[in-house]
């Protein structure tokens, strides 16, 4: 059988404090992002979704607590998901405790269609510092940019720049890697230089701001896909560009 391909969305925003709504408009962001999609369903022990009647109140509940636990829209021919987690000061940049929030969907064209919208609405929804949504493939290979990996020091595949861990990066604006859609916030933009007229031209063609004055920056027209030699090229450049990304440069 061949396995389905998923869009996968990860945003890395400030630590929940409370009840803070944040949970709650990422939810209503993927639902705007993607029409007839409800996320009113929990997973049971066996992995079937149990319907949540009060899914804001529900929410609400485990926000107080710092979770966010696993969301699905109930349709196991294609499942939507979403979850999140707080993560440790000592674990992130600039020593600050973070939360961080994954979407998973499959990799189709109605995904590929909203997919800006889905990174916006997420990102937004969580007061996000940086973002991204990449395909599971080209997923794989970006993760093991990330210095160590178990087996020893960083060998990333396709001549990739080899990234910091999170923890050795100076600020949590400064994104960790790049992806397919980029989410930067304004502060994120503004910590790696984007952008700059006279050497963004093409990132700038395909990209939009956001509401709270944050970016979506496409690398490539369709999704990201390294066997492609333009897409690895334009991933490449893009690194090359930001040098700050993934703490490549040396503190200041």
């Amino acid at each position: 059988m061949t396995k389905r391909r998923t869009l996968i969305l990860i945003v890395y925003a400030p630590a929940l404090v409370g009840d803070d709504g944040r949970t709650l408009a990422v939810v209503h962001g993927i639902e705007r992002a993607l029409p007839g999609v409800r996320l009113e369903w929990e997973l049971s022990k066996a992995g079937r979704p149990i319907a949540l009647p009060q899914r804001d109140g529900w929410l609400a509940e485990a926000s107080v607590r710092g979770k966010f636990p696993l969301l699905c829209n109930g349709d196991e021919s294609y499942p939507v998901t979403v979850t999140g987690w707080g993560t440790p000061a000592r674990q992130n940049a600039g020593g600050q405790p973070q939360f961080e929030v994954h979407v998973e969907l499959p990799l189709d064209a109605a995904s590929i269609a909203v997919a800006a919208d889905l990174l916006d609405g997420v990102a937004e929804g969580a007061h996000a510092f940086w973002g991204r949504a990449t395909p599971d493939g080209a997923a794989l290979d970006i993760a093991y940019q990330i210095a160590p990996t178990r087996e020893g020091p960083p060998s990333p595949p396709r001549g990739l720049p080899a990234l910091k861990l999170f923890k050795d990066i100076r600020a949590p604006e400064i994104p960790y890697y790049l992806g397919w859609l980029n989410y930067w916030s304004d502060a994120a933009a503004r910590a790696i230089g984007f952008p700059d007229p006279s050497r963004d031209a093409d990132l700038l063609s395909r990209a939009r701001r956001t509401e709270r004055g944050g970016w979506i920056v496409r690398l490539t027209d369709t999704p990201l896909d390294l066997d492609i030699p333009s897409h690895l090229e334009a991933l490449l450049r893009a690194y090359e560009r930001f040098p700050e990304i993934g703490g490549r440069v040396p503190q200041r």
